[in-house]
């Protein structure tokens, strides 16, 4: 039960002071799970982040899930996903009941606040894509496939604009290279 709780309360903290959504969010709970709780080894919280992301879904939610999940089963699952989802439900509540879009707008001080916040969620974003390239030990030569599949998304060239075409090709490609150095491994056991 204790755990249970501690789970919910770690996910609650990271829920409501976190600005700039689930890449945000990410270094903060690596910090929280990894190196705070020692709940999970920091490769295992990249391998739960890919499958995560590859989900339908709030990233930070997906994550919060699998680390319940790893940790408690369901019920792990649930109080993780709750803390994380709960602040969110507040404050959108608050805001919802006591400023209208005419306030935000005309208020110089609430104006000032979102503005000031934006530098803060870039740079929330950006570390924990340093962080897990580093974790996963990317080089120049590894980041060329995604920079170049970025770029050809980026391009609206009709055929070749399409995400769902390089998830495709990317499962495949993982398929080929994985069962070729399978294969290489068998062979040199023999």
């Amino acid at each position: 039960m204790k755990q249970l709780f501690q789970l919910f309360s770690t996910f609650f903290k990271i829920g409501a002071f976190t600005f700039g959504g689930g890449w945000a969010m990410i270094s903060i709970i690596e910090k929280e799970i990894v190196d705070k709780h020692h709940w999970i080894e920091r490769s295992e919280f990249l391998d739960l982040l890919a499958v995560a992301q590859s989900l339908p879904g709030i990233l930070a939610v997906n994550i919060s899930v699998a680390v319940g999940d790893r940790l408690k089963g369901m019920k792990g699952s649930l109080s993780a996903a709750l803390g994380t989802i709960l602040p969110s439900f507040l404050i959108i509540l608050a805001i919802a009941i006591f400023l209208t879009p005419d306030i935000i707008k005309n208020n110089e001080v609430i104006s000032s606040i979102f503005k000031g916040i934006r530098p803060a969620v870039v740079a929330l974003i950006i570390a924990p894509v340093i962080t897990s390239a580093k974790a996963a030990k990317l080089t120049w030569k590894t980041v060329i496939i995604p920079i170049a599949v970025a770029i050809l998304i980026w391009s609206r060239i009709p055929v070749l604009s399409n995400p769902i075409l390089y998830i495709v090709l990317g499962g495949i490609g993982g398929y080929v290279w994985f069962t070729r150095n399978e294969l290489k491994q068998k062979e040199g056991t023999k």
